[in-house]
């Protein structure tokens, strides 16, 4: 290491730390600060608790579990033309004949 380069040992951090905490803005400082635009708030995350937020669905109770399955051709076919969603009603019948209906 150089002489040139400080140490960024924790006694350094948290002395600059301490500088920053005691720097009281002036009015003219104000003036660097860029306005906030719509584009900087989407690139920002929402923070909850000191973490990122989660984004997206919640976590279910009992989340599905991906298996392999093999099902006859005409069965498969049957609920596929039932368009969007034909996994789930495959898992309602099958709910359905095991007594386990919601």
């Amino acid at each position: 290491m150089t002489g040139s380069k400080r140490a960024l040992g924790r006694d350094s951090v948290m002395s600059d730390l301490v500088k920053v905490d005691e720097h009281v803005i002036q009015p003219e400082e104000y003036d660097e600060i860029p306005e906030i635009t719509d584009e900087m708030f989407a690139r920002g995350t929402v923070m909850d608790g000191g973490k990122p937020a989660r984004r997206g669905r919640p976590p279910a109770d009992a989340p599905k579990e991906a298996i392999k399955l093999r099902l006859d051709a005409d069965v498969l076919k049957h609920f596929r033309e039932t368009g969007p969603g034909w996994q789930t009603r495959i898992n309602a019948a099958l709910r359905q004949v095991a007594g386990l209906s919601k």
